[in-house]
């Protein structure tokens, strides 16, 4: 039977209560948004459904009320198992408040999780999460005392460890596309990312549940078979988006840009943006020092971003490749709510196909941000005050990069610096260390990346780390910093300092 085609609030009057609900989408870019916004329309209205269970790889949402933040609903929710926390604050606050089990795995395993599911394995087996607050052994990703049914656990396979993310059913996915024809056939041309619309459609299709699309447009027909991402024979219900458009923008930041879906050619060229001198710029062109040409790269969101900014000025972006977790592949990341896109990438892969690549040790580079760092190497990126941000990709791409570079100014709240004659001058320093005695939350273990043999730095404004087998070494200093007073009087412990150099003159041109 073909799909039906529906108003967004009779596709969603099919879910029932205590479903398991499947959600793509990526920052802002192809979350089903009008989809999200009926269902809580629906409850608010009916107190149905209820004590359904969530499950999203990447965080989706705008930081305030658009994307998942549509579900933080007390009642609506029972579960959550999530990517990334951070843009649905909503959410994080039902956790933080005990008021829903709450999980945090790590992106890439739970979009490779809808695999397993669509095809009734038994999980995921991996070693992305050992020995981090995931790890059963730690917190097992429960963030909170109401959380209590273990979802993973400890395997010993041929003599060594590994985790099993254990498979469960899903019944309700509501994804995104652009076009769909009667047959239910979806194509994905004005979308900026593939994502994990696929591999979600057959979960919640081979468990007897129901699959909701919302397109912004029907067409007679997609005459590219090639170009088909999820068959019709999986769909049920087909939603509209109305032509305002408004709740089918290509990102929570741009209604379309064609950048975003276009490979660059000899016709197009742009001239780069100038980032204002500042602290992220000076951590961005030390980190852009370590990038070697032909590497394969991955740059995290927030201050690694710099990166691909001082890049372009300075003419070196077609030396190496950048991609995304989400599946771009070159070009040049978005930021903001558009981060997850690339303006005119070489490729756009499907997001689980991207952690295959990144989990089989694919990147040669990755440069990600910090929250807390401490004397073992240990780095936390999910938990701060009473906020928890969640590991989206964190923990995929940092454990299996060859080189790895955590890129954070040396002290936040009230930082700021400048620059005279070459020397950098704190004009004014932060309140809050990044370097403590004891991260909050292990996201990533310095310990088992001196096993692994990784290379590790750890960049600021004022100084760079490297990680070592007996801990945090200092081992570059910016010109005109004092030593004792700004750098190691600044921290919660004492690094290791050993044969000291200058952080490169070129970092500090203003």
């Amino acid at each position: 039977m073909p799909p039906a085609i529906s108003t967004a609030t009779e596709a969603i009057a099919a879910i029932p209560s205590g479903a398991t609900v499947a959600v793509s989408g990526f920052v802002g870019a192809g979350h089903p948004e009008l989809l999200t916004t009926a269902l809580e329309e629906r409850f608010l209205a009916s107190a149905q459904p209820r004590d359904l269970t969530l499950v999203y790889a990447a965080g989706q949402g705008d930081g305030k009320n658009r994307g998942l933040n549509h579900l933080a609903h007390q009642g609506l929710l029972k579960r959550v198992i999530g990517g990334h926390w951070n843009l649905a604050p909503k959410l994080g606050t039902l956790a933080l408040e005990n008021k829903i089990e709450a999980y945090n795995f790590p992106q890439g395993v739970v979009c490779q999780l809808f695999r397993e599911i669509a095809g009734k394995r038994p999980g995921v087996i991996t070693k992305v999460g050992l020995n981090t607050f995931i790890d059963p052994n730690n917190e097992g990703g429960r963030l909170n005392q109401r959380t209590k049914e273990e979802l993973i656990e400890r395997l010993e396979l041929d003599g060594d460890t590994w985790l099993r993310y254990r498979s469960f059913p899903i019944t309700v996915a509501l994804i995104r596309a652009t076009s769909a024809d009667p047959q239910g056939n979806l194509s994905v041309e004005h979308e900026g990312l593939i994502g994990d619309i696929l591999p979600i459609a057959q979960a919640a299709r081979n468990h007897g549940g129901i699959v909701i699309a919302q397109v912004e447009r029907i067409v007679e027909r997609i005459s590219d078979p090639k170009a088909v991402r999820v068959p019709g024979i999986l769909v049920d219900f087909l939603v509209e988006s109305p032509q305002d458009k408004q709740a089918h923008q290509q990102t929570f930041a741009e209604s379309f840009n064609p950048a975003y879906v276009t490979t660059r050619d000899n016709k197009i060229s742009t001239t780069p943006q100038t980032l204002p001198f500042s602290c992220r710029k000076i951590i961005g062109r030390r980190a852009l020092e370590e990038i070697r040409s032909g590497d394969i790269v991955n740059l995290g969101i927030g201050m690694p971003e710099a990166i691909s900014s001082v890049a372009a000025e300075a003419g070196r972006l077609e030396e190496f490749t950048l991609t995304l977790e989400s599946g771009p592949i070159g070009g040049e990341p978005a930021s903001g709510l558009s981060f997850g896109c690339s303006s005119y990438p070489d490729a756009i892969i499907d997001q689980p196909s991207q952690f295959d690549f990144y989990d089989g040790g694919g990147i040669d580079l990755a440069a990600l941000g910090a929250i807390e760092i401490d004397q073992l190497g240990n780095v936390n990126i999910t938990q701060f005050g009473n906020r928890f941000a969640g590991v989206g990709g964190f923990v995929n791409i940092t454990q299996n990069a060859r080189r790895v570079i955590f890129c954070a100014p040396f002290r936040v709240k009230g930082l700021t610096a400048k620059v005279c004659d070459g020397n950098l001058t704190i004009t004014s320093e932060g309140q809050i260390p990044k370097f403590v005695k004891r991260v909050q939350q292990v996201a990533f273990h310095g310990p088992s990346a001196i096993e692994r043999g990784q290379e590790v730095l750890y960049v600021t404004e004022r100084a760079v780390f490297q990680l070592t087998a007996d801990g945090l070494s200092l081992i570059e200093t910016a010109p005109g910093i004092d030593l004792q007073k700004q750098i190691l009087d600044q921290m919660e412990f004492q690094p290791l300092v050993d044969q000291l150099t200058k952080m490169p003159s070129s970092c500090f041109d203003p």
